[in-house]
């Protein structure tokens, strides 16, 4: 994150954050109309307490003290319809931002997003993407309200004492030039680390609880916990760091908006004798509080400028932060659908039975220069039930990832006689399904994890297929298929989980069944038993297996074996 330049794929995320003209104008315009008034509100009271000490007639006053009610109502019903108005729009926009940034991650997901902790993930996806609204709420509103109201207000004075306007315009430049910079050389840093911090904060803390277990049983859990509190130390002090720098850059606004006011009293106290502006041709006491009065009202509106630099920082962090997992275009190790409908093409399932080849096919991880699976020739053919073997690191997994296009590939993988390539991703996995070393198990019923495979199934079609896994009875014993799994399927041992994802793929028929290391998380004296139910229940006419397996597979429960060497 050292290089901050904005690239393009960071610059879109910043679009989709900003919301359409339409919704962001009525709360432009209301807060700068609120802003006005309440530069108005100051000028108008200071010329009504000045000139009613010098006990002129009523009269001269009622239009001093409607305009006092009338700015003040007003600044307040503005200032509402300003939070209303600009808060809707940045909360409709950051629902459309949500949905872009989850468009853009679906075609790289799971095998783009390898690389980032889920914590950190996590952090990303949801408070980055929160900050994203900061942009037109604290960035880009502030600054045109901050900005038109200064031009106005100087204006205004410089039509009262011309002087006093241009020194009002020379103290609005300088606070804003120097409260910026002194901010910046203060809490940059800080605000550039802070979402990276909280991004390792989350990862850290996921890690030690989903972990607990581990890291207690081999008295590692201590470690984690002095790494964690030195991660929370060095936010604390991002923190600090930059709360130092917003309160410097305050005393600067203030310090520019004294100046600014001893300039008018410096410019303005002699034209008293000598005559004023444009707008009172004869200097009088009123109008010249007027003049020294307003710059206090006008900075405090202008103090949203370094304040909107400090935000702008934070927010172009959480766009880099938020393109860097969600890229504009894929890496090249993720496949991408053919966009030509001329050369998009269908698979016919209905002349045929599905044929799965593969030749010479090889595939590698995003970012990975070595290729993680090399010079795979295979054929699965309904019927087929496949033990394919290898040593850890072979690309056995990677293979089983390729295969349902989470990775694009070298070679050639058809199906029918089909280049996958020309098919959409979609349409590969309704055909080619896959239970993962890991399956994911929602935390919800056993019933609402087997209907994401067919949401159409009845009560009886899910208690054939867990009959199928061997999975009736325990069921029956849990309370049927109301029965919760837990988060991540921590009410259920890991052959349950297997099971359970293997009845989700039978429900779901498909012609390939692609099962990836079973037994990794089941004990030894239940391994054999899962991959004989596992083969068995897969065993179909119409279906073609490969199971990936380090552990030994009986001959008469499969028709072929494949190896894959160990990479050099």
């Amino acid at each position: 994150m050292s290089d901050l330049t904005l690239d393009r794929s960071a610059r879109d995320v910043l679009r989709l954050a900003q919301p359409r003209p339409r919704w962001f104008a009525p709360g432009l315009a209301a807060g700068t109309t609120s802003a006005v008034m309440a530069v108005a509100l100051l000028a108008c009271s200071a010329w009504l307490i000045t000139r009613a000490a010098e006990m002129p007639s009523l009269a001269f006053l009622g239009m001093a003290v409607v305009g006092v009610r009338a700015f003040a109502i007003f600044r307040s019903v503005f200032r509402y319809v300003e939070r209303l108005t600009s808060h809707d729009a940045a909360f409709r926009q950051l629902a459309e931002l949500r949905l872009g940034i989850f468009r853009r991650i679906v075609p790289v997901a799971p095998a783009g997003l390898a690389t980032t902790g889920r914590g950190d993930l996590l952090t990303r996806l949801v408070r980055d993407v929160d900050d994203l609204q900061d942009l037109p709420l604290r960035v880009v509103q502030p600054l045109l309200v901050a900005g038109i109201t200064a031009s106005l207000s100087v204006v205004g004075i410089w039509l009262i004492v011309p002087a006093a306007g241009l020194t009002l315009l020379v103290c609005l430049l300088l606070a804003g030039v120097l409260g910026t910079l002194f901010s910046g050389s203060l809490a940059a840093r800080a605000e550039r680390e802070l979402a990276p911090l909280r991004g390792a904060l989350a990862d850290e803390v996921l890690e030690i609880v989903e972990n607990l277990d581990v890291l207690t049983a081999f008295d590692a859990l201590q470690p984690r916990l002095e790494e964690l509190a030195r991660i929370d130390e060095r936010l604390r002090r991002a923190t600090l760091r930059r709360s130092v720098g917003v309160g410097v850059q305050s005393a600067v606004v203030s310090l520019f908006a004294g100046a600014a006011t001893l300039g008018a009293l410096y410019f303005g106290i002699p034209e008293l004798t000598g005559g004023g502006g444009l707008l009172s041709p004869e200097l009088l006491g009123p109008t010249l509080v007027v003049a020294v009065l307003v710059p206090m009202a006008v900075f405090e509106v202008f103090g949203m400028v370094p304040l909107a630099a400090g935000a702008w920082r934070q927010v172009r962090v959480s766009a880099m932060r938020v393109a860097d997992v969600v890229p504009a275009a894929p890496p090249a190790e993720i496949p991408v659908d053919v966009v030509d409908p001329q050369v998009l093409v269908s698979l016919n399932q209905a002349d045929a039975p599905v044929v799965l080849e593969l030749t010479d096919l090889g595939a590698r991880w995003p970012g990975q220069r070595d290729p993680g699976v090399a010079g795979v020739t295979l054929r699965l053919a309904p019927g087929d039930r496949v033990h394919l073997a290898g040593p850890s690191g072979a690309g056995k997994t990677t293979l089983a990832q390729t295969l349902v296009r989470f990775l694009d590939y070298t070679g050639s993988y058809r199906l029918n006689g089909v280049e996958v390539r020309l098919l959409a991703q979609s349409e590969v996995r309704q055909v080619v399904g896959l239970c993962e070393q890991r399956p994911w198990l929602f935390d919800d019923s056993i019933r609402q994890n087997l209907l994401f495979a067919r949401d159409t199934a009845t009560d009886t079609e899910l208690n054939v297929v867990l009959t199928r896994v061997g999975l009736a009875d325990w069921a029956a014993r849990r309370g049927g298929l109301d029965a919760r799994v837990g988060e991540r399927g921590a009410l259920v041992s890991g052959g349950q989980a297997q099971r359970i994802a293997l009845a989700r793929a039978l429900l779901a028929d498909f012609p390939v069944l692609i099962v990836d290391e079973p037994t990794a998380n089941v004990d030894s004296a239940g391994a054999d038993a899962l991959v004989r139910d596992i083969l068995t229940a897969a065993a179909d006419a119409h279906r073609a297996v490969l199971l990936i397996s380090h552990t030994p597979v009986p001959d008469e429960l499969v028709t072929a074996r494949v190896t894959l060497p160990a990479h050099a």
